[in-house]
């Protein structure tokens, strides 16, 4: 925790409540000062089944928020940011029907197929709904459940999405933002609206699910008790899911390409048209404000990296140059490309090759995903030779840095800011006070000024070597398990 005597302006809290933990800052809304901090850790299921109990998370912001100390106290506004995707089903008391299935279990990849086929195919989804629904868009994770859990299916009495929940635990009312619902697979982007012949096709009452807040509205203020550090009347903005929040936090203009290096990696930049990729490798959610943030999502980033690391007792930075050794790094299952069951595949090990040469194209797999969707991701009259900004926990790794510029060929802008998600969510909590657009909240904060690393070649062999692999491979990687 952190903390100064003094500030320019009223206090507002962000928070990001990711897979792992929860993270808050307390902010000055003039300056953009962090002025206190704290964090708290969730427990997450591993294995095939990735679910998390909602009420750890509200346990955890509460944490979080204490360790702020009295500067929470003296915070006029609050936003939350959450994980995407993930399905929160609650009862008739606002209690968990059971633990919530996250944005990365994949289970639903045949309900995901299923839905495809029964309303009409990736087309008609992108053209309605603005993405073309895997296992991770919470429709399919609804889908799976009715299918599997009937019982609890019928037991839940609302749907939330993980940011929803805990602003609803703040407020007492059932709110979520048009960022976050885009990423449902039942918020139709075309007419900004619940699709209820969707909701219909797979069995939820459009009744169970919140209210869509409008961008800049209040919509509620905190209600609860001593558990939180909060004083009466402290406003509460729509939250948003954590790749928006991101966003807000570094202030994004149209067109500029951001990767994001965490657990999963992400590509994505702030868009004035509505995407719609049949293809299903962008996917096409709104924004926290009035736009659009096409993005593509990998769910092996640097998870996949650190365990290979580990598998070679080598630390994270020992690369080594040459070799043709190729990896690719679907530790658990892909989302971009849409090989949900599959494995990872190491090809062309030879006697030669050394450790820090097997670690390094862990890192060229990773990356290769997460490039091979950016042009995608941008628009046509995009610049695509200004910097790349490099966000996340890996941006800061030398490794990590050195492989997107070699295998992107441009330069990378590694912000000094951090928490960018708290940060975005802290803007989105300032421009309630000001009513000023969130991002240019951001933008005057400075939060994406960082340091800009020259472009190298751009290594043309080794993308096309990995290209060809994956294309020899596909059959043979995404095989479902036995009985599915």
């Amino acid at each position: 925790m952190s903390s100064a005597p003094s500030t320019q302006g009223p206090l507002v809290v962000g928070v990001d409540s990711s897979t792992q933990s929860t993270k808050a800052l307390v902010v000055d809304a003039a300056t953009g000062r962090v002025v206190a901090s704290g964090h708290a850790p969730h427990h997450v299921t591993t294995g095939e089944a990735r679910e998390s109990d909602p009420q750890e998370w509200w346990e955890a912001l509460c944490a979080a928020l204490r360790q702020c100390g009295p500067a929470a106290r003296e915070a006029a506004a609050v936003s939350i940011s959450g994980q995407q995707h993930g399905l929160v089903t609650l009862d008739k008391s606002g209690r968990p029907v059971r633990p919530a299935l996250l944005w990365n279990d994949v289970r639903s990849a045949a309900q995901a197929r299923s839905l495809l086929e029964r309303f009409g195919g990736p087309k008609e989804w992108a053209d309605r709904v603005g993405s073309v629904p895997g296992p991770s868009f919470t429709v399919t994770k609804w889908a799976w459940l009715v299918e599997h859990e009937p019982s609890a299916a019928r037991s839940t009495a609302s749907v939330r999405l993980p940011h929803d929940y805990l602003t609803e635990r703040l407020t007492g009312l059932g709110t979520t933002d048009r960022g976050d619902a885009s990423g449902t697979g039942w918020w139709a982007s075309a007419s900004e609206t619940y699709d209820e012949e969707i909701l219909g096709m797979v069995g939820l009452d459009p009744a169970l699910l919140p209210r869509v807040a409008r961008p800049g509205e209040v919509v509620g203020t905190v209600h609860v008790g001593d558990e939180l550090p909060f004083s009466k009347g402290t406003l509460v903005a729509p939250g948003t899911g954590d790749n928006a929040a991101a966003a807000l936090g570094l202030g994004l203009r149209p067109g500029t390409p951001v990767l994001s290096l965490g657990t999963s990696g992400t590509v994505y930049a702030v868009s004035r048209h509505r995407p719609a990729d049949p293809t299903g490798t962008v996917a096409g959610f709104a924004d926290a404000r009035d736009a659009w943030l096409p993005l593509s999502c990998t769910l092996n980033c640097t998870l996949a990296v650190d365990r290979m690391a580990a598998l070679l007792s080598l630390d994270r930075e020992a690369v080594a140059p040459g070799g043709a050794v190729t990896l690719l790094p679907y530790l658990d299952g892909e989302r971009t490309p849409d090989l949900p069951h599959s494995t990872g595949m190491v090809h062309g090990l030879r006697h030669d090759t050394t450790p820090g040469q097997l670690l390094q194209a862990a890192y060229d797999g990773a990356v290769h995903s997460l490039l091979g969707a950016l042009d995608l991701v941008l628009d046509q009259d995009a610049d695509r030779s200004s910097p790349l900004l490099l966000i996340g926990g890996g941006a800061r790794g030398t490794a990590w840095q050195y492989t997107v510029r070699r295998l992107s060929g441009r330069p990378v802008q590694v912000p000094k800011a951090r928490e960018l998600v708290a940060l975005g969510a802290a803007a989105q909590a300032a421009g309630l006070l000001t009513g000023e657009d969130p991002s240019a909240i951001a933008r005057r904060w400075g939060t994406a000024q960082g340091p800009v690393l020259d472009p190298t070649e751009r290594d043309d062999e080794t993308l096309s070597r990995i290209s060809g692999v994956l294309s020899d491979a596909a059959p043979l990687l995404d095989r479902a398990p036995r009985g599915e």
